[in-house]
């Protein structure tokens, strides 16, 4: 299930990220922005946020996992599943380090998951990186942007911040307002 882009949702992620991308993070880039807003959306569906899966079906919540499944030596696999685990790897550690960096700060203490020993940042640079290398036929147009995306991938991650930031005292003014009208 897609939301649609004229989805209340939509707009509203948009707006927020254009605000915060473009504002303190100093990303002029509505390509970026549009990406950025677009996967939060897709990823308030948990199946998309999961949408990797091993050969056996099991869905991979670790990005040690899926940068092995992204062989594509691996199970026979062809190069434009390693594009396609390569560009959800960069979705993925782009939303966590963004929108859920102590989670990320946490897995070194969180016993011996391999996970515990992955760099997410590094991760995702270098997985929009190599997607960013499938810049032929249909891939061309868009072969940039992930280029773009591993290069200021910092700084996406730092908007993401401003926007959790801005989504946690929303929600604290609203639950506020809320318990105020009740009382």
């Amino acid at each position: 299930m897609r939301v649609r882009p004229d989805h209340p949702l939509s707009r509203f992620f948009a707006e927020l990220v254009q605000k915060h991308m473009a504002g303190s993070a100093g990303i002029q880039d509505s390509q970026v922005t549009n990406y950025i807003a677009g996967l939060l959306v897709d990823f308030t569906h948990v199946d998309h946020l999961y949408r990797i899966r091993n050969a056996r079906g099991r869905r991979l919540e670790d990005v040690a996992d899926m940068l092995i499944e992204s062989n594509p030596l691996g199970d026979g696999r062809s190069f434009f599943y390693e594009r396609e685990v390569r560009k959800h790897i960069g979705d993925y550690t782009l939303f966590l380090t963004g929108l859920f960096p102590e989670y990320v700060q946490r897995l070194g203490r969180r016993g011996l998951r391999v996970d515990s020993f992955i760099d997410y940042m590094q991760a995702g640079k270098e997985s929009y990186r190599i997607v960013a290398s499938f810049d032929q036929f249909e891939f061309r147009h868009i072969a940039p942007l992930f280029r773009r995306m591993a290069e200021r991938f910092e700084l996406c991650v730092f908007g993401l911040n401003l926007v959790k930031s801005e989504l946690e005292t929303n929600q604290r003014s609203w639950y506020n307002g809320v318990r105020q009208a009740l009382e």
